[in-house]
């Protein structure tokens, strides 16, 4: 649908906010059964493992959540037109939603974080249609009955766009093996942002955001959790960028 940009070995699409909305509607309009992903550093480290890969290129869009990765498209020289986030595109897909008559379903979060992002949303957006929420218990991605369960629910609700709060790369890989059997237009991996409407995680504020240093904020709320992500797993990103950067320079002499 647009152009792709290869970072690390992994194509994001170059497109700007509006043109990602537009996509979305047309996958809702026509029905299309389409998986929406974003890619930031700590998801393009996980992609280096080709299963999750491949989930990924599969997507109808696969979106830069992240300011380093604009950094490392211009390193490149192949630039990419904005950061577009889960988290932003959310809140924005749901204003919508509520202005068209688009059902929304919410699966995943902590619990009670996506019954309290419905109502905050309902608050917001009046017309909001909430056709469901759901927070499935711990390891259920394991469990063929309570997977069965959760596919019914959602194939009763009939919603337009499905989000999945669950974490790259639960998230993807539940949506990619089973959005399939439950038929839904747009499908669409929104990490914690129900945490973050709900209020149960305070994002950062938009300096940090805009500036790249989102994963600091992050990093200072739950230390124990995400030093390793942060501090060790993702380091490898920029030695991957200039692994990049000197193979293409060596093939273009």
């Amino acid at each position: 649908m647009f152009d792709r940009v290869n970072i690390c070995g992994v194509g994001i699409d170059n497109v700007s906010m509006p043109k990602a909305i537009e996509a979305v509607e047309d996958c809702i309009s026509n029905k299309k059964n389409c998986m929406v992903s974003f890619l930031n550093v700590d998801v393009l480290i996980k992609a280096q493992n080709e299963i999750f890969k491949i989930i990924l290129t599969k997507s109808c869009l696969l979106l830069a959540d992240g300011v380093p990765l604009l950094w490392a498209a211009k390193f490149l020289g192949t630039p990419l037109k904005e950061k577009i986030s889960g988290s932003d595109l959310f809140p924005k897909l749901c204003e919508i939603a509520a202005e068209k008559g688009y059902k929304v379903f919410f699966l995943g979060g902590r619990a009670g974080a996506g019954l309290k992002t419905a109502e905050v949303l309902k608050n917001k957006h009046s017309k909001i249609q909430v056709a469901g929420v759901y927070s499935p218990p711990f390891g259920f991605e394991q469990d063929e009955v309570e997977n069965k369960k959760i596919i019914r629910m959602i194939k009763e609700a009939k919603p337009d766009i499905l989000f999945v709060g669950l974490g790259a790369p639960k998230q993807e890989k539940w949506i990619y093996k089973y959005k399939d059997e439950y038929q839904v237009p747009v499908s669409i991996g929104v990490g914690a942002s129900f945490e973050f409407v709900s209020g149960f995680v305070k994002r950062a504020p938009v300096l940090m955001q805009k500036t790249g240093f989102e994963w600091f904020w992050r990093l200072m709320q739950e230390p124990k959790r995400l030093w390793k992500r942060y501090l060790v797993d993702d380091m490898k990103f920029f030695w991957l960028v200039l692994k990049q950067k000197y193979n293409k320079s060596n093939s273009s002499n």
